[in-house]
């Protein structure tokens, strides 16, 4: 554990023991503090579950209660959840207040298919107050089932086909770089979502990804780099060219199934295609 993480953590402590065990009945560390890899651009984010939905006014004055100063919100309004943000001791702290149904719900979602870093938040979740709550749900989670792994990568491989290869030359004129941006971050995404389902692992944000993805056993060589490469190479055409590489690298990793094998096809015929405008493709992987 860093030593940022260790202060981090101690200071989380004292937010959660802070709030009224009467209305938090579940707090639970999350991000990098829980992982004990913090650094001194670290924050804090904690998981708040309550027994009843909270007002956002209300989670605002339990906030204030625990210590926290500025406090304020962000993101979009939602039913239930509130997201409440602060510093304590000049450090910034992130608080999501869930009612324990919508918390249940997250999970439940997790394996329905929807993807986020709900499940690696909560797998690498540390209690700092619990109901047995944290300990249910990771328990749960020890588990990937495989036709969850399966459905992953096929809707992840979805958009990788149905229109003609040439299409994505389109993306490399020189006024367009939003739209060639826009598809390098989905097809990493993608990549990325097929890369953790392959291996079995809850997908996490896409922060420190090279640590995030440097011991998986199943992955295309150098994955973090490529996508870092593609994102910062200012030829349109050599960005496009490394995106493309990756994206096929990955398919061809996967197991057999309606959209993964069109995407095989429609990437192998996109590599064609880049290599007979004679844009900038490496021979790695095809």
């Amino acid at each position: 554990m860093t030593a940022a993480s260790e202060i981090l953590r101690a200071l989380a402590q004292r937010v959660a023991d802070d709030l009224p065990a009467s209305v938090a009945e579940e707090v639970v560390l999350t991000g990098s503090v829980s992982r004990g890899a913090a650094d001194e651009l670290s924050d804090i984010e904690m998981l708040v579950v309550t027994r009843e939905a909270l007002s956002l006014d209300d989670c605002f004055a339990l906030a204030r209660g625990a210590g926290l100063a500025d406090v304020d919100t962000w993101g979009a309004p939602h039913r239930v959840a509130r997201r409440v943000s602060g510093t304590h001791d000049g450090v910034p702290i992130e608080l999501i207040w869930w009612p324990r149904d919508h918390a249940q719900a997250q999970v439940d979602a997790v394996f329905a298919g929807e993807v986020t870093s709900t499940a690696d938040a909560l797998a690498h979740g540390v209690a700092l107050r619990t109901a047995g709550l944290l300990a249910v749900w990771q328990e749960r989670l020890r588990t990937y089932p495989p036709d969850l792994a399966a459905a992953q990568i096929e809707e992840a491989a979805l958009r990788w086909g149905g229109f003609a290869p040439a299409g994505l030359l389109t993306l490399v004129r020189t006024d367009d770089r939003l739209a060639l941006v826009e598809w390098i971050v989905d097809a990493s995404l993608r990549v990325l979502t097929i890369v953790y389902a392959l291996n079995r692992v809850w997908p996490p944000t896409t922060k420190r990804l090279a640590v995030r993805t440097g011991a998986l056993a199943v992955k295309p060589d150098r994955v973090a780099e490529r996508i870092e490469q593609a994102l910062t190479e200012p030829d349109p055409g050599r960005a496009l060219a490394v995106m493309t590489e990756l994206q096929l690298a990955t398919v061809l990793l996967a197991p057999s199934g309606p959209y993964l094998d069109r995407a095989r096809t429609w990437l192998t015929a996109a590599m064609d295609v880049l290599r007979s405008r004679r844009l900038p493709v490496s021979e790695r992987d095809g």
